[in-house]
């Protein structure tokens, strides 16, 4: 039987950085759990810090940066980062959770529109804008989840607040199916912007993919999918380069 490698008195504490590509269907959650598993098979203590920098919903993929042990106070720096998403719409349809975690209705089209009318729209989303967050998200209200409120029939919509979007370029279009590849400040739905570029376009707005590339300067070439981690991880050999150049 192999034992579970015991942490040395006169060690320090653990710090380092690990860059993700988060699995579909997984939490950010969830990934932090499974990373705090791997360092405690490898000795580290069972109240290990691990923490991540920006949540990804399940439905999502892509780079989440987790930070642990004495990292984690570097956190906030981290998610200060600008953002970068490749992003899937579907402009036929609607939802109340703007993606598809909840069921979709499909919206009526007029008349659809052609590039030019997209490419439009998406220059009216560049800059600072006041962007309302989705009712079924983490955002707390009076202290309780929205998506919380949200189910229970206690919340209809959040008010506006001000992000940054730093550019959209169409990657591909092809009604009803829009892809976008979005740079972002801290704090910026996808999901809403799906839903307003619908709005905008006078059709309907359901986010369908969500891929993060960047995060700062971490993007998703240096990122480990979350299954080719070894199953021990050593707490005092993690990677702690990037921390320092931060």
């Amino acid at each position: 039987m192999t034992s579970t490698p015991q942490p040395a008195p006169d060690r320090p504490t653990p710090s380092g950085l690990l860059v993700i590509d988060k699995p579909l269907g997984k939490t950010s959650m969830a990934v932090c759990a499974r990373i705090r598993g791997k360092l405690r098979a490898g000795g580290a203590a069972k109240r290990i810090k691990v923490g991540h920098a920006g949540t990804l919903d399940p439905l999502a993929t892509g780079v989440l940066v987790v930070l642990i042990g004495r990292a984690t106070k570097r956190v906030p720096e981290v998610m200060n980062g600008a953002k970068r998403y490749t992003a899937t719409v579907d402009l036929s349809r609607t939802s109340p959770t703007d993606d598809l975690e909840a069921e979709t209705t499909p919206f009526h089209v007029e008349q659809m529109p052609d590039r030019a009318h997209v490419e439009a729209a998406l220059e009216s989303f560049a800059g600072e804008i006041m962007q309302r967050p989705p009712a079924h998200s983490a955002m707390k209200v009076d202290g309780k989840r929205a998506y919380e409120l949200a189910r229970a029939g206690e919340l209809d919509q959040l008010e506006p607040r001000p992000v940054r979007i730093d550019a959209i370029d169409i990657l591909e279009f092809a009604f009803p199916l829009l892809t976008i590849d979005v740079r972002c400040g801290k704090g910026t739905y996808i999901r809403s912007l799906a839903r307003d570029i619908g709005i905008a376009l006078r059709v309907g707005g359901v986010l369908t993919a969500l891929r993060r590339t960047e995060v700062g300067r971490y993007t998703i070439d240096q990122s480990t999918p979350l299954d080719e981690l070894p199953e021990t991880l050593d707490p005092w050999d993690l990677p702690d380069d990037a921390l320092s150049s931060m």
